[in-house]
């Protein structure tokens, strides 16, 4: 019985915490809460463990990430702060010289994406989490959240519209005060 349960937690660690941080990033960004998205993270651990052997050799970052989602949404309905998740480019710019100025306005700009990107609605941000931060496919995308590839892409759109509008909001501000 041991040899069967170290070759079940073997392949289990072969297969699946590989994908720790990307569980990790997920439910940090889901709940907004880094020590929260630690103890779902756990959570969401136990129940692919707990559940391995239904696991078909498939896509373990896919199956993990879904894991992760579901419990992070438990989490919040049980905190009564769920978020509905209905439906729902960047411009990189240069980095010159690493200067204080630079360095300084470079975590400017990634304080302010941060921000936008927590002001989003769930659904928008699950998504562009999945995409641009975890580099998921579309495919992997629709078998995490239950959605249609079409739905992916174009909630993708929107909400990369949307978080394109709120970066692009303050600079008319701060242009106006210019003036």
């Amino acid at each position: 019985m041991d040899v069967l349960e170290s070759e079940y937690r073997e392949r289990f660690e072969a297969t699946v915490l590989p994908h720790l941080d990307a569980a990790f990033n997920l439910a940090r960004w889901l709940l907004r809460n880094p020590a929260d998205a630690q103890d779902v993270s756990q959570e969401a651990f136990l129940r692919a463990y707990r559940f391995f052997p239904g696991f078909r050799a498939g896509n373990a970052r896919a199956w993990l990430l879904q894991i992760v989602r579901n419990c992070c949404y438990t989490f919040l309905q049980k905190q009564n702060v769920f978020e509905d998740v209905g439906e729902i480019e960047d411009a990189a710019l240069p980095v010159e010289k690493h200067t204080p100025e630079s360095l300084a306005l470079a975590n400017a700009d990634r304080a302010r994406l941060a921000s936008a990107l927590q002001d989003l609605p769930a659904g928008f941000r699950e998504i562009l989490v999945l995409r641009e931060l975890e580099g998921c496919s579309y495919k992997e995308i629709a078998a995490i959240t239950g959605r249609p590839i079409g739905t992916v892409m174009s909630a993708l759109a929107r909400a990369r519209q949307q978080l394109r509008n709120s970066l692009a909001q303050p600079r008319q501000v701060e242009a106006r005060r210019e003036l």
